[in-house]
């Protein structure tokens, strides 16, 4: 079977974070609002972690094109449905001044587990991620992806930065997420697999130990899924803007029709260290596209926005073949545009200048991130 092309199928799941529409503090969701969305949406709408969240994911799509109506679908009736309760949501990793000690649970089996067997770690999880299922059928294909693919990771989490905020303070690294995040257990890089069944041996022993009941609580940057015939990309944060969600999702569908690309020429992508792959994570989470990354193959530390290009030259032709080129070659304009985390950050600055005070400017920094939700839709 892995000598036949996989589906490459695309499936896009956003996690929103729900504000009122005056004061901008974060709500829980309100009596009715989930209905009205399950009667609209049905399974493609589900209540998150906490009750200030929400989750979408769109259907098997066939195309990026495909994917872009469906998650441009679920955003305007998630915006409608909210503004009819004074809710307006964000599509972004942290807000920019709420206090985790102040959410609330969702009342659900999952959930109450998670708290219980986390403790303080699951308290502070107030963020939000975008993760993107490309179908890869083949099992040991699957993991043979997941081993070349780590390299880029850091590359997407880069382009996607938006949470240079906590609790109202400017953290300095643009995307905070990951730093809450990487608090859970089974969460990072994954790590370098001979097979499918090694994967499904260390599964097993954690059942089988009691310490998880299925593979959906293995929380890795890139994971085959347990539920889908997929490689699912769980390391970007949320993007504001459509386009740029977008643009990252044909991205990594582009990724894996590369890699398989060049197995099926006998070829693959070298596999470096974790140990390195986690550093240039960590200068993505820390300076995003402003910064720089290192080239293991020439052994240099190159600008973000030059490695991005030569990223993008290694995806044109597979793009090409899957009717994405256009979507890959937007995501060339988020360095010069800036990321969500660096737009934030200047916001805030600007208001400061013009005469607001604190409170006031990161206000103004959730008003900015609220328009965003609507762009392109």
């Amino acid at each position: 079977m892995a000598n036949t092309a996989p589906s490459f199928t695309l499936g896009i799941e956003e996690e929103y974070l729900l504000v009122d529409r005056e004061t901008l503090n974060l709500v829980p969701a309100p009596d009715g609002l989930m209905e009205e969305c399950r009667e609209k949406l049905g399974d493609k709408v589900s209540p998150e972690f906490l009750q200030c969240q929400i989750e979408v994911g769109t259907g098997v799509c066939r195309t990026i094109a495909e994917a872009r109506d469906d998650l441009a679908g679920l955003r305007r009736t998630i915006a409608e449905s909210a503004e009819s309760h004074g809710i307006v949501p964000l599509a972004v990793s942290t807000h920019p001044f709420a206090d985790w000690h102040k959410q609330h649970f969702t009342d659900k089996e999952r959930y109450r587990s998670l708290e219980e067997d986390l403790a303080g770690v699951a308290r502070r999880m107030l963020i939000c991620g975008m993760h993107v299922h490309v179908g890869i059928e083949d099992e040991d294909l699957r993991i043979d992806l997941l081993n070349q693919a780590s390299y880029f990771l850091p590359h997407l989490l880069a382009l996607s930065t938006s949470s240079p905020f906590w609790e109202g303070m400017e953290t300095g690294l643009q995307s905070y997420r990951l730093t809450v995040f990487d608090n859970l257990p089974r969460t990072g890089l994954p790590p370098l697999l001979s097979s499918h069944g090694e994967y499904m041996r260390s599964i097993d022993t954690l059942i089988g130990c009691g310490v998880i009941e299925d593979a959906t609580k293995v929380w890795w940057d890139l994971r085959p899924s347990a539920r889908f015939p997929t490689l699912e990309a769980r390391i970007c944060d949320v993007a504001p803007r459509l386009d740029d969600t977008i643009a990252l999702a044909a991205m990594i569908q582009s990724l894996f029709r590369m890699l398989w690309t060049l197995r099926q020429e006998n070829k693959r992508w070298r596999q470096y260290d974790r140990f390195l792959v986690e550093e240039n994570r960590w200068r993505a989470q820390r300076y995003g596209v402003t910064g720089e990354l290192i080239d293991f193959g020439i052994g240099e530390m190159v600008p973000f926005p030059k490695l991005l290009a030569e990223f993008i030259e290694l995806l044109r032709p597979h793009a090409e073949a899957l009717g994405c080129l256009a979507e890959v070659e937007h995501a060339a304009t988020i360095p010069e545009r800036g990321t969500s985390a660096m737009r934030q950050v200047a916001t805030l600055e600007r208001a400061i200048e013009g005469g607001a005070d604190r409170d006031e400017a990161l206000r103004e920094v959730v008003r900015e991130l609220a328009a965003e939700f609507g762009e392109g839709l």
